[in-house]
């Protein structure tokens, strides 16, 4: 992939995201990135525990992506074998994984009958440490009045409706009030707020093991007056081994128009 050809991917991505783009050259452009980029993007998972925690303001970081490395502005080099670049390539892919299908009424073909748009979304939301739980959520949200529902793709497959990818005949669907877009960031702080109410006793759990592994790190250096690089290696990876985070990710999901009979 070409660096003009990156440049406008990342242009169009950025866009996409809902990230302000506050300048943009044909060297370089300098992204405002959301909340959910952030926290997609930038591994902060400590400060965003510590923002939710206290109701703290966020502030979201703000990137320079340089795609003419000879260009003087200061920022972060990107191209086609850059893990960043790689980074959004895998969140495109999250983001894309969506289907759009009908709910066939072919009993009542000379009806016309309205489609109300739903939004599903099927998410894995995983709890880490040094110890992992994954949780699989599927929600689904009206897309006309906000209404959500949970377990929505389960519910789907019991209701056994006729769902094809093309409008039926005598179908015809309402615009939807609540954008798809919109309707992620909805679900996405949906969860987010049930986050919140949580026992987190299993992150302080963790916590508390983390401090009493570095104090043994300490002890075992602690006549050493100059630490060596083994002991910022070993204290990393005992870091990153109980560092408690919790990950929402958008495994698939779709755009289901439905009777209002369906979710009656």
């Amino acid at each position: 992939m070409e660096q003009q050809a990156i440049h406008n991917y990342l242009c169009d991505f950025f866009e996409s995201v809902e990230c302000s783009i506050e300048e943009k050259t044909k060297d370089y452009l300098t992204v405002q990135l959301t909340v959910e980029m952030d926290k997609a993007l930038m591994n902060r998972p400590f400060y965003w525990h510590y923002i939710e925690k206290t109701g703290g303001v966020p502030n979201p970081q703000k990137l320079t992506f340089i795609t003419n490395f000879s260009s003087d502005q200061k920022g972060e080099h990107i191209h086609f074998g850059s893990p960043r670049l790689h980074q959004i390539f895998h969140l495109t892919k999250e983001e894309g994984s969506f289907i759009r299908l009908f709910e066939n009424r072919n009993g009542e073909p000379t009806k016309q009958i309205p489609l109300i748009p739903w939004l599903c979304l099927n998410v894995a939301v995983s709890y880490q440490c040094d110890l992992k739980k994954d949780r699989f959520r599927s929600i689904g949200l009206n897309l006309l009045n906000g209404q959500m529902i949970d377990n929505f793709h389960f519910s789907l497959l019991e209701k056994s409706l006729n769902l094809v990818p093309k409008i039926p005949d005598f179908a015809f669907t309402y615009s939807p009030l609540i954008m798809p877009k919109s309707g992620i960031g909805r679900i996405r702080q949906f969860l987010e707020n049930e986050i919140k109410q949580e026992d987190l006793s299993w992150a302080n759990a963790a916590l508390e093991r983390l401090e009493e592994d570095l104090q043994l790190l300490n002890q075992f250096y602690e006549e050493i007056e100059e630490k060596p690089e083994s002991y910022e290696i070993e204290k990393a990876a005992i870091e990153q081994l109980y560092e408690p985070k919790i990950i929402i990710s958008i495994i698939n999901g779709g755009l289901f128009y439905l009777t209002k009979e369906a979710f009656q």
